[in-house]
């Protein structure tokens, strides 16, 4: 099955429509894409989001089998040409292609061998992905084909994460500044010049932290649950801030609860509102690479020298107030970890800000991937091409 090119949504919204219209509008959309109702599923509604993908369905049932993913695949080519009335126009490209296919690379950079995956076209605009603590580039396997029909979408596995692998004999110091210096080498070795960011967890003060290297090279900031404010802090920061003042051993020590498997599945569901919609696949995976020799070690030395990123608030303020970058927050709002004051204050330093909260946690991907990937779109299209 092929799917049409990008399609820019006009305008739709089902709320409102009177029974008898909904069902209309439902008749014509099936009688377009000659199939049977019956043969997907019962009464559906359309949410629409501007994206590669482009038409989404999502059935009013709980218990419906049919999923979005899988309604697209089945008829998003033949979606793009129907026609649905005119709060639904759509404007489909010219051509036709297929989903786009994310690759997996390795590359020296920094004297490490880093891994990452990518997708899109070698010659769109970069859109730089940079995951957080415990995951690794894995958790952008449903967002990086979302927007790859438009841009370069490449993100790396950071040193002590995923599948990048870091010799012993590079003597290699785990800080957010050593994290920081490899991506920046990283994009060096791929020759990228400029890029949108896209930072999540422990990938915004690495990333804050190349925008401040290199501020023309950064077109656009996406923050989803990377913070920079104090005020952001929220009391799952508790037994790190004991291990901040005081990097005891005993502290130290307690710090390893936060690698367990169980620790890593809190971090995923809590605050989601239905915890079972989380797929297990990530945080078992998380557990499984962190809990390979030397990883845990890694883990806790991470854990002390965050205490250095909150020393670097001012700076990365002071970042935003005078690059003035375009930035999207877009915050799982039930986040304990980082709570929406951290991402309401980039409206404080940076007058391009624009705050999206949704109702989920921690890791909202996981649960939101549709509407994140539906945000970004509309936002990278006025500041990154």
């Amino acid at each position: 099955m092929v799917f049409p090119g990008p399609i820019r949504i006009l305008t739709f919204r089902m709320p409102g429509k009177t029974a008898d219209r909904v069902q209309d509008d439902r008749r014509r959309v099936f009688r377009r894409l000659k199939v049977s109702p019956q043969s997907l599923g019962r009464r559906f509604s359309l949410e629409l989001c501007e994206q590669r993908w482009g038409m989404y369905f999502s059935a009013d049932d709980e218990d419906d089998a049919m999923n979005r993913r899988t309604f697209v695949t089945h008829t998003g080519s033949l979606l793009a040409s129907a026609g649905i009335p005119r709060d639904v126009a759509a404007q489909p490209a010219a051509g036709d292609a297929q989903i786009p296919h994310t690759s997996i690379h390795r590359v020296e950079a920094d004297g490490v061998t880093v891994f990452y995956r990518e997708a899109g076209a070698a010659d769109a605009p970069v859109v730089l992905l940079l995951h957080g603590f415990p995951t690794s580039s894995f958790q952008y396997r449903e967002l990086i084909p979302r927007l790859a029909g438009r841009y370069r979408v490449i993100a790396p596995d950071l040193p002590g994460f995923g599948f990048t692998e870091v010799a012993e004999q590079r003597h290699y110091k785990y800080s957010f500044d050593a994290l920081a210096q490899t991506v920046l080498a990283f994009t060096d070795a791929l020759g990228l010049k400029q890029y949108a960011l896209y930072v999540f967890d422990y990938g915004a003060p690495t990333g804050f932290r190349l925008a401040m290297a290199r501020p023309k090279g950064v077109t656009a900031i996406v923050s989803q649950n990377g913070n920079a404010y104090e005020e952001g802090l929220g009391p799952a920061w508790a037994p790190s801030q004991r291990y901040w003042s005081d990097p005891s051993p005993a502290n130290r020590e307690a710090m390893r609860e936060a690698l367990t498997p169980e620790a890593f599945r809190w971090q995923y569901t809590d605050g989601v509102p239905n915890p079972d919609a989380v797929a297990p696949e990530g945080y078992t995976l998380d557990s499984a690479l962190i809990a390979r020799p030397g990883r845990i070690d890694i883990q806790l030395d991470l854990f002390l020298d965050y205490r250095n990123n909150v020393k670097l608030y001012p700076a990365f303020q002071t970042y935003f107030r005078t690059a003035k970058p375009p930035l999207l927050a877009i915050w799982g709002k039930n986040d304990t970890a980082f709570l929406p004051a951290g991402a309401q204050a980039f409206r404080r330093d940076d007058p391009n800000a624009v705050v999206q909260l949704l109702d989920t946690g921690h890791f909202a991907l996981e649960t939101h991937v549709v509407e994140i990937a539906a945000a970004m779109m509309q936002f990278l299209a006025t500041t990154a091409g």
